[in-house]
């Protein structure tokens, strides 16, 4: 994977809502908008939810399935791709909250 250029770290970092794009078992597209953090150093996505919700259902119907998150504000956006996981181990979901006031 290629690191994203700077700008687009600058707008991950950012809090903004994402479309998440999952495949449901009939292969037809599930877009669900979500909160997420981007982890560079681990080049990951995190997105919370729980195992019951429709996007956590189509991962683990699919381990090691693709997705794809995008967000977007006015005319920036930015695209991850890559396999998808569903994991309920503390040590991998952890990450520090953010911090007080910025729009979470």
């Amino acid at each position: 994977m290629s690191d994203p250029p700077s700008s687009a770290e600058a707008f991950l970092a950012e809090p903004h809502a994402a479309a998440l794009t999952t495949l449901r078992p009939d292969g037809s597209p599930h877009l669900v908008v979500v909160r997420f953090t981007w982890d560079r150093a681990a080049a990951l996505v995190r997105v919370l939810t729980v195992a019951s919700s429709r996007k956590a259902r189509n991962v683990a119907v699919r381990p090691g399935g693709r997705a794809a998150l995008c967000q977007a504000e006015g005319f920036r956006w930015v695209t991850l791709e890559g396999a998808a996981t569903v994991s309920s181990d503390p040590r991998r979901v952890a990450e520090p909250l953010p911090p007080p006031g910025c729009g979470w």
